[in-house]
């Protein structure tokens, strides 16, 4: 090779190398006057920890199995202390199966998730997921049912709250969820202001006088997420009681202050034509609230560490690192715990698990 070609590929090299030593200088100033990076939900600050800053000093977590795992240990945890005990996921579809070996075209069952549950409940699936009482696009629709049936396939009752008050609405959200085989329950509101018994229809959907044991012989179901509107809990109680629904799911602390008393649980366990149904409570396992009795004074955004920041329109909620045994102290696993209080010292038949979805934070597919 001549000088000439040789001098002319050194200057190639040479020019390609000051390039690229320009991007990583430009790259480290960047880094260091943002100070932070975001890695699965979470500040990651260079140098942290004696680290380098680089995204491999943290941890790297699947997020699907660590609400998977934690679902798991609460089923089993409760059902020490009663082998019925129900547990049921909210928004948990997409968590029936995984990806095997990374590949999503090729989806196999989570064996070990789906026989500690007993269904799923789904929101939004027909009218309400985004604008309240508002039908869902055919496309998402279909995609939403695809990943229920699924589910059912796989031997998983299947729950639905859609979010409508239009008479045309609720009974299209009936008629449709009927036809796809779920258990349908159409919402007059949602979130906390789910607070009073809906109007429509006016007696509950597929009303039967069978006693109900357990969730696989549910036709119709209520939810109630704030009982202040009631009255006292004895007033609560009865209005619930007064109604024929197969199961009713609520919170467990009237006017988010008190627990339920055990003989207000009892009182629910039995329809107004007096044949026995099934109480769920609701529980959120992936965000903590200020107003619940476990919060402490001292506790704000990452502190403790595992306290994330606050949900998308909720100052009150936070993310929380849901695998932290810290967390799952509080939800299972000792007398004071959540989950204790409901089997043991309130005599629920089940729970339902809200915050399920929050791993979508983590995994950054959050969809608010």
């Amino acid at each position: 090779m001549s000088m000439i070609k040789i001098g002319a590929s050194w200057n190639v090299l040479s020019a390609t190398l000051a390039a690229l030593a320009l991007v990583c200088l430009t790259h480290t100033a960047n880094a260091q006057q943002q100070g932070t990076v975001r890695a699965q939900g979470v500040d990651v600050t260079p140098g942290q920890n004696g680290g380098t800053g680089s995204l491999f000093d943290q941890p790297l977590r699947d997020p699907r199995q660590d609400i998977r795992t934690f679902i798991q240990d609460i089923a089993a945890y409760a059902r020490g202390f009663n082998k019925d005990f129900i547990v049921v996921p909210v928004n948990a579809g997409e968590l029936v199966t995984f990806a095997e070996d990374g590949d999503e075209t090729r989806r196999v069952p989570a064996v070990t998730f789906i026989r500690s549950i007993d269904g799923i409940l789904e929101e939004g699936v027909f009218f309400g997921r985004k604008v309240f009482g508002k039908a869902e696009e055919k496309d998402p629709v279909e995609a939403h049912t695809r990943t229920l049936d699924t589910a059912k396939t796989l031997g998983v009752q299947v729950l639905v709250v859609d979010y409508a008050k239009e008479a045309e609405s609720v009974s299209e959200s009936y008629r449709r969820n009927a036809e796809k085989g779920y258990i349908p329950f159409v919402a007059p509101a949602s979130g906390m202001a789910l607070n009073h018994l809906p109007d429509l229809p006016a007696r509950p959907f597929r009303e039967n006088p069978d006693n109900i044991i357990n969730l696989k012989q549910v036709r119709n179901f209520l939810m109630v997420r704030d009982s202040a509107p009631f009255g006292n809990e004895d007033q609560y109680a009865m209005a619930l009681h007064g109604t024929n629904y197969d199961a009713v799911i609520v919170d467990v602390f009237h006017r988010r202050a008190q627990p339920l008393t055990r003989r207000a649980v009892e009182t629910l366990k039995y329809k107004k034509i007096g044949a026995r149904r099934l109480v769920l409570a609701y529980l959120d396992i992936g965000t903590a609230a200020k107003y619940r009795y476990y919060w402490k004074a001292n506790w704000k955004e990452r502190s403790p560490s595992w306290i994330t920041a606050p949900t998308s329109g909720n100052p009150d909620r936070y993310y929380v690192e849901y695998w932290n045994p810290e967390w799952q102290q509080v939800i299972f696993g000792n007398p004071a715990s959540y989950v204790y209080g409901i089997v043991k010292d309130l005599g629920f038949d089940g729970v339902v698990l809200d915050g399920v979805d929050s791993y979508k934070y983590y995994d950054g597919t959050i969809d608010e």
